[in-house]
């Protein structure tokens, strides 16, 4: 596919760009270069690829949620900017 100057200018003027007359050679070329690429990547042989649902064959492992008492809540407050019933202040965010 073959890029125009007059489609350029027509995704500038959509981006907002202002662009000076020497610039425009330049992103056509490069705008040119990326659509090139693009179609090589779409005529990529894929017929024995198989499915790829993500890039590693890794899964999500989780734990389960358990509640453990912190026992030095002292040392863990001392860094905290204001203490209300021994636990942190925040300001109220709305």
């Amino acid at each position: 596919m073959q890029v125009s100057r007059e489609e350029i200018l027509h995704i500038a003027n959509l981006a907002d760009l202002n662009l000076k007359e020497e610039e425009i050679d330049t992103y056509l070329l490069h705008l040119q270069e990326i659509l090139n690429f693009a179609n090589i990547v779409n005529n990529a042989p894929i017929e024995k690829l198989g499915e790829t649902i993500g890039a590693s064959e890794k899964v999500n492992s989780f734990r389960k949620d358990e509640i453990k008492e912190f026992k030095d809540k002292e040392s863990l407050l001392q860094n905290a900017p204001e203490e209300e019933e021994h636990m942190f202040h925040i300001p109220k965010v709305i």
